[in-house]
């Protein structure tokens, strides 16, 4: 088999490499990204090491994809990941990253008669109906109570049942309309494609920043004995996410890539749940017995832009219908990006301190 993974030097991608070449070494896996993030360079000398296949390419430039060869499935992990994109005034960097790019994608799909996995967002949900859901204030983190006035939303999280419409984000509204155009794709193109609406993924290799990649810069400010703070809902760190590990994701993709006819026509949640969730506040107590230290943390009560109290991915679909559930929680999570950045101190360092 041969597979592209488009934002393949990425955090995701650079760990869906890595992971399927050693696992099927016998697979051709090419890595295709514009190396823009900083920090994605890093993941070149492994893929050399590994054999696996690099190219230089934008996929908002379709030119670029043509220098692709045949292939059987494109895993499509390219998108602009943060929920401010587009918040500061112009939305059209988001749009062609996140939406004309993957077009592209979709495009050369087609011309090599090639199955899709796409990676979505949880951020498709509509952020007035999730903040106007009731919940309850604990001791140290907000959660979901079930009785709630939409339906999809219940302690376990937000499932796909929950109205889509209303305002999401740039960043949410560009990956819902890729989903819609894959609908397309795959009715009228024979396109066979697999669709995952992800929480929070976390993990080692991911080059976090206040806007995106919360778990790795929650780790590395108590690494590196920097401050932080608790931005929004009052400034107490009580706002929930849950996070998925990477190899949890992984193990997901793998099952959508040998098996893509159970996720064909359909849509999933995918995230962490319950039990892989954690409020600021316990990622702090968490990030503080990891690494023995403890750290300045600023309180801002005012909110941003686009955020959430809480959002936990309601797991049950997918359970139910494939199988798959997350292994990992938050403190696995967070030892191994520790592990990680110990292991790297030095390459890190100008990066993530």
């Amino acid at each position: 088999m041969k597979i592209v993974i488009t934002g393949g030097a990425g955090f995701v991608g650079s760990n869906l490499a890595i992971s399927f070449k050693k696992k099927y070494p016998d697979y051709s896996i090419v890595v295709f990204d514009n190396l823009k993030r900083r920090g994605s360079e890093l993941n070149l000398a492994e893929f050399k090491t590994l054999g696996i296949d690099f190219i230089h390419g934008d996929i908002r430039n379709p030119e670029d994809l043509e220098q692709l060869s045949a292939f059987d499935c494109m895993i499509e992990a390219s998108a602009e990941p943060s929920v401010m994109s587009g918040l500061d005034g112009s939305p059209v960097y988001v749009i062609n990253n996140n939406l004309t790019g993957s077009i592209n994608c979709f495009n050369a799909c087609i011309k090599y008669k090639a199955n899709l996995v796409f990676l979505s967002t949880s951020r498709v949900y509509p952020i007035s109906l999730i903040e106007d859901a009731n919940f309850i204030e604990e001791a140290t983190r907000f959660s979901f109570t079930d009785n709630q006035p939409y339906e999809g939303i219940t302690s376990k999280g937000i499932s796909e049942k929950l109205s889509l419409d209303a305002a999401r984000s740039f960043y949410g509204t560009t990956k819902l309309s890729a989903e819609l155009l894959i609908k397309e794709y795959c009715e009228f193109y024979n396109m066979k494609a697999a669709v995952t609406r992800f929480g929070v993924i976390a993990g080692p290799r991911q080059m976090g920043k206040t806007d995106q990649g919360v778990v790795t810069l929650w780790m590395a400010k108590h690494f590196w004995n920097k401050q932080l703070s608790y931005i929004g809902y009052g400034g107490m760190g009580k706002q929930v996410r849950d996070m998925l590990h990477i190899e949890d994701l992984i193990s997901l993709i793998d099952i959508q890539v040998h098996q893509i006819d159970k996720f064909h026509n359909k849509v999933y949640n995918a995230g962490g749940g319950v039990k892989g969730s954690a409020s600021l506040l316990e990622m702090t107590n968490i990030c503080s017995e990891i690494t023995g230290n403890k750290i300045p943390i600023a309180s801002v009560k005012e909110n941003r832009p686009a955020d959430l109290r809480i959002y936990i991915s309601d797991n049950s679909k997918i359970e139910a219908e494939i199988g798959w559930s997350p292994k990992r929680n938050a403190k696995d999570i967070f030892a191994d990006i520790y592990q990680w950045i110990k292991d790297n101190e030095a390459a890190l360092k100008p990066l993530l301190s």
